[in-house]
This record gives C-alpha cells, structure tokens and sequence, in this order.
C-alpha cells in the first residue's frame, strides 16, 4: 500500500499533506525528533525517534521502498530514499530523481562551504502559496503514477 513518510520537524505542508491523505484515504507516518500535534485522522501517525542528529532521517531510510513517498527538504536524505526506490518531494514540490539528486547533493555542499566560509547569510526563502500549491500538484501526480503502476517522470 502506498505510504507517506514525512521528515516532520522542519516541514511546513502537513497541513496539504493532511488533506490528500484523507481524500485519497493514505498512510502517512510523520517522523519527528519530539512530539507534536497530529491530528486525531485515520491513517496517520506519529513516530518520535529521539535527538540523535539523524535519527529521524535514518528512520525513514530503512523503511522507505519503491512504492512509497517521502516528504523532505534534507538532501542526503532523499537521496537514500530515491536510491531506496521511493519517490521524494520537497516541500516546494521538487521532485527528487535519479537524475537531478547527484547535483543537489553537490549544490547543498558548495552552499554549505560559502555559508562556512561567511560568503552566505540567511536561510532558505519562506514557502509561497505558489510553492504549496506546486506542492500540492506534484503530490497529487506522484500518487496517480505510483497507483497506475506508471515509471517515474
């Protein structure tokens, strides 16, 4: 059965994510370093997994297969889920693919230095309507093509 894994501290569609899985009548597992609200739906669920820096992330890894979703903005991690089978969005709706995964790493990694290297401050744009409704859309067809048995776009 199609499941969404969700890397659940940091994301800021579970709001969406709540309304397709219960439209589309989904799993969905948020995975998170400490509790917080869910709501009270069939289907969904919360894992708290501790404080281990990447306890969360390696959570999901070990359980996310072809198949399923996983929600995240963490690189690394989606690229051990895609490498696992598993399609990835980000929160904006960027699917991570075999194909782009390799330069997002690498691109992570160069903004990583520049920030070290006090060539970068500030943090990632704020989410637009624009972005949640990508979202939204890019959801909605990684469902349809997992359910018609479709390979990934």
């Amino acid at each position: 059965m199609l499941h969404i894994y969700v890397d659940a501290d940091a994301c800021p569609v579970k709001p969406e994510i709540y309304r397709v899985a219960a439209r589309c009548r989904l799993e969905v597992t948020l995975v998170a370093n400490s509790w917080m609200r869910v709501p009270h739906q069939q289907g969904i669920r919360l894992e708290v997994v501790g404080d281990a820096s990447d306890a969360a992330d390696d959570w999901i890894a070990e359980r996310a297969q072809p198949g399923d979703i996983v929600i995240t903005a963490d690189i690394p991690l989606a690229s051990r889920c895609v490498k696992s089978g598993a399609r990835v969005l980000s929160p904006t709706g960027k699917p991570f693919t075999e194909d782009n995964v390799g330069s997002a790493l690498a691109t992570r990694d160069l903004m990583e230095d520049l920030r070290g290297a006090g060539e970068i401050t500030g943090g990632p744009l704020p989410l637009t309507q624009r972005d949640r409704s990508k979202f939204l859309q890019q959801l909605d067809q990684v469902i349809q093509q997992i359910r018609r048995g479709s390979p990934r776009s």
